[in-house]
């Protein structure tokens, strides 16, 4: 979603979105291992995408928190499932940064056994109430993509498309690659049908995100 687009949120609706996610947000947990997730606390939310997507710099955006999740420009620098939340203050959401797959600049065996986490998360938390699968906005769907939408598809894991990087194109291309995207999910039996176009740079499509995000959770309270 642009910045200049109508949103199908009130204003009242993004307001209380904003105050969800105001709060003192903290690292709370790492997992490396399925065997060693945290206690099931509230409900999740998780941030799937390839290495170097921006799910770090979208997780920081959207708690305004420019450190809360590490950034880098080398891919594969997150390594682990790492949980997020608003200790003490409002324990309902959780988040969760997901090691990027495909490429990363780290050995196979260790891609392999992040993937294998990656799938293994997504098939089975019984709290994960929707993946937020992050989609570069020059590139679109690529295979290794669909690989991720195919497990969440045969899991019935609620999930919706975000393209990332939106303010690195112009404002047609913009348009373009949301429909785009949305006709290549249109099918997909576990997809949310909307696409939303942000920029964590540029800041926008992030209120229409947490929107987004309160809107599930309140439908699972």
């Amino acid at each position: 979603m642009t910045s200049d687009q109508t949103t199908p949120f009130g204003d009242d609706e993004l307001e209380s979105a904003r105050k969800l996610f105001e709060g003192p947000w903290d690292f709370v947990w790492a997992s490396t291992r399925i065997d060693d997730l945290p206690p099931l606390v509230g409900q999740e939310i998780a941030f799937a995408g390839r290495s170097n997507v921006g799910k770090s710099s979208l997780i920081n955006a959207l708690t305004r928190r420019n450190a809360l999740a590490r950034t880098s420009h080398t891919p594969g620098r997150t390594q682990q499932l790492n949980f997020f939340r608003q200790v003490g203050h409002d324990e309902r959401l959780t988040i969760v940064d997901m090691p990027g797959y495909g490429y990363a600049a780290v050995g196979k065996e260790k891609v392999a056994a992040w993937t294998r986490l990656i799938h293994d998360y997504l098939r089975g938390r019984a709290n994960l109430m929707r993946v937020y699968v992050l989609i570069d906005a020059r590139h679109g769907i690529k295979d290794v993509d669909g690989d991720v939408l195919e497990t969440l598809d045969k899991a019935a894991a609620s999930y919706q498309v975000i393209l990332t990087k939106g303010d690195a194109l112009k404002k047609s291309e913009q348009e373009a690659v949301i429909e785009a995207t949305a006709a290549k999910i249109k099918r997909r039996p576990a997809a949310f049908p909307e696409v939303l176009l942000t920029s964590s740079e540029k800041g926008f499509g992030i209120p229409e995100l947490r929107a987004a995000i309160a809107r599930v959770l309140a439908e699972r309270a």
